[in-house]
């Protein structure tokens, strides 16, 4: 299967959008279309090539991002199926840092849902080129131009139809390619694998809206392009070569999406999408060299796309394989990785070697001697790496920007079902923690359980069954717990002396510091203003590890602290009897009574939920949500359904899918992702502080 082809015609693309709007199913099409397979595998009976695990087939949902490599005009297209579920929205943070252009999938009945507004944003961080595509025109409640009104509006995006659907629901029957100007039917009797389609002109009654379509796709292309610009002053019509052209060149820029339409079930509009992919994103030679610092003088180094240039590749998922061991998926920006080669990890600053190479298929592999510029591969034998992690040659050591991740949620406490277990739970934890960096695992000191936090209750389901599963591990699980945090409410100046004498050397430590709340999610910040050496720089390490010490374990309830800074004014230090020891309880003491003298808070995470259902349960679904500390903030019909937007705690959501399939006979549904951290009401913290102590004791 593998070919060779020159840099400028490799695609590296991901399929992002909310849960259930058909990102595997359209992959797999496209897997069938371009000869990866000879058989078309379906969500629903388990057999989708890209959701390979066990528990994704089970459950009809994607869990873990599957990369793939097909070829289609000769063009060699890297494609990455990523979750939708926002639980695993990491997969997704990961996927997006390493793709050079993304597909963005959007329900033609649901539109614009939370989780692919979160996807879009992701995208729009990394400046990840897009092309949009509206699925599923064939269910009942399908309405292209709304979907596409709500991309504009809601997304911000310059969203603009290069096809037009010809009829929607039953009645959609085929497209209508605005660039070729030429209609694309699709016959459902042929094969049933949507293999036969017809060219034919444009049918009279289209005519006049297809040209319409037509006049505002170029108007609003030549607003990117003045060559276009002058042509359509003029009124003169645009080569075919000149529009492609130009939608590709705006589309990599990020100024023009390009949307498509299909029924992916039914296996319409894939070839269209496929040549989209093809004509209009980019290569690794279309974007900006890659740009890192030197991990010895933190000097601003660039890499260009080219096998000539030296190795910069970036590690952005690590997978557990009970066959091969570890795999490492690497995203090669320049230079050539070669199996057995010597590499070094510049993150970690340890020398590594290559074993073996693969091009993934989902959880199918095939041997390559070399990963080359631009292509995405895994690798065995690199032992000590993680996700994030830079690998370049030890000559020319390179450290790219690594992957930011969201804090886990919810915890969870997690036991051996007998002593056997035990040895076997802490090495599949650990394994299962490589290979998630929202999955974290913390011994409890006071209670001596083991918690597991990650992104919500499915997050932690999933991976207590793959516990079960995959290591043979039984675990008793207990009640999901809320990740609450601790802040501080004023700024407060202190001034705190360590001094113990006790015979021999004593210990001496003194600072003058402030402590002050900072705006939600900006998490710590140390600043020192001393001047003159009054403390050495050792010295005020010391006091921060001290301080972090105590953040680590708030001083309210025990629970983390966030949000605050710490800035050292002054301080005093004794020649004999000052060590870092000394520093370090200044800080740890200091600080503790400081946060009393401020005050301190309970954090909570908020929710941002949205529940659909039909118009006639929005009485119920309001009044429950609004009793769970709930507040509605908007509320929109779409298809036949209400839409209700809100923000709710996440310890009144446990056990809510149950509540809501009561409330609406089965028929409701409903979406939720973590927002921000909120206070606890005062009375509230006070029962949680209570019982948080009465568990310790």
């Amino acid at each position: 299967m593998t070919k060779d082809v020159s840099i400028e015609r490799v695609r590296n693309v991901g399929v992002m959008a909310h849960i259930d709007a058909g990102k595997t199913t359209t992959t797999e099409r496209i897997l069938f279309f371009t000869g990866r397979r000879h058989k078309i595998g379906e969500v629903h009976n388990g057999e989708a090539a890209m959701d390979w695990m066990i528990q994704e087939q089970e459950r009809g949902i994607t869990i873990t991002s599957a990369a793939t490599t097909a070829y289609w005009r000769n063009y060699r297209i890297n494609i990455i199926d990523t979750p939708g579920h926002v639980d695993f929205t990491a997969e997704v943070e990961r996927s997006l840092r390493v793709l050079d252009g993304t597909v963005a999938l959007f329900c033609a009945v649901g539109g614009v849902q939370p989780q692919a507004e979160t996807v879009w944003r992701q995208a729009e961080k990394y400046n990840v080129p897009i092309i949009a595509f509206v699925n599923k025109m064939d269910r009942t409640g399908a309405d292209f131009e709304r979907v596409v009104e709500e991309i504009r509006e809601e997304l911000g995006a310059n969203a603009v139809p290069i096809v037009i659907p010809i009829g929607a629901e039953a009645e959609f029957a085929g497209i209508i390619d605005l660039v070729d100007m030429q209609a694309v039917y699709y016959d459902d009797s042929a094969d049933g694998q949507g293999a036969s389609i017809r060219v034919e002109p444009i049918p009279e009654d289209m005519k006049e809206t297809a040209r319409q379509a037509e006049l505002r796709m170029i108007e609003r292309i030549s607003e990117q392009d003045d060559g276009l610009m002058d042509k359509f002053i003029e009124g003169i019509a645009p080569e075919r070569e000149e529009v492609i052209r130009a939608i590709r060149k705006a589309t990599i820029d990020g100024r023009f999406v390009p949307v498509l339409c299909g029924a992916a079930f039914k296996n319409k509009g894939i070839r269209r999408l496929l040549d989209a992919i093809v004509d209009y994103l980019p290569s690794p030679l279309d974007l900006p060299p890659i740009i890192g610092a030197c991990s010895e003088t933190d000097k601003e180094l660039i890499r260009k796309p080219s096998d000539e240039a030296p190795l910069a590749a970036l590690a952005f998922k690590v997978q557990s394989d009970r066959h091969m061991g570890k795999l490492t998926y690497v995203r090669v920006y320049s230079g050539v990785l070669t199996s057995s080669a010597q590499i070094y990890n510049s993150t970690r600053d340890k020398m590594q070697r290559v074993g073996r190479l693969f091009e993934m298929h989902a959880n199918d592999r095939e041997a390559v001697d070399a990963l080359h510029t631009g292509h995405v591969g895994a690798v065995v034998g690199l032992a000590d790496t993680r996700t994030g992690d830079t690998l370049s040659s030890r000559e020319h050591p390179i450290l790219l920007e690594s992957i930011e991740f969201p804090a886990p949620v919810i915890g969870v406490a997690v036991a051996p079902a007998s002593r056997e277990d035990r040895d076997k739970l802490s090495v599949a934890l650990h394994r299962l923690a490589e290979e998630d960096p929202t999955f974290i695992v913390r011994s409890d000191a006071e209670t001596k359980e083991v918690v597991i936090s990650g992104m919500g209750e499915l997050h932690l389901e999933i991976i207590v069954d793959r516990l079960r599963r995959e290591f043979g591990v039984e675990v008793t699980a207990g009640q999901p717990q809320v990740a609450y945090r601790e802040t501080i409410l004023a700024t407060v100046d202190h001034e705190y002396k360590h001094v113990k004498q006790t015979g021999g050397r004593g210990q001496y430590a003194h600072m003058i510091f402030r402590i002050e709340p900072t705006k939600p999610g900006s998490g710590f910040q140390f600043e020192d203003e001393i001047s003159g050496g009054k403390i050495t720089r050792e010295y005020l390490n010391a006091i921060k590890r001290g301080i972090l010490e105590v953040m680590a374990e708030g001083p309210y309830a025990g629970y983390p602290m966030v949000d605050l800074k710490v800035t050292i004014l002054d301080g005093t230090m004794h020649e004999v009897d000052s060590s870092e020891q000394a520093f370090r309880a200044c800080g740890k003491f200091g600080f503790r009574e400081a946060c009393l003298r401020a005050g301190l808070e309970l954090l909570e995470p908020m929710m941002s939920v949205e529940v659909t259902a039909a118009d006639s349960f929005t009485g119920p679904i309001t009044g429950s949500l609004c009793s769970k500390r709930g507040r509605i903030v908007s509320m929109d019909s779409k298809a036949g359904a209400t839409i209700l937007r809100g923000r709710v705690p996440l310890a009144e959501m446990f056990g809510y899918a149950s509540e809501l399939r009561s409330l609406t006979s089965g028929r409701g549904t409903f979406t939720m992702h973590f927002e921000h951290y909120e206070s606890v009401p005062y009375a509230l913290s006070e029962e949680l502080v209570k019982a948080r102590k009465d568990e310790k004791k």
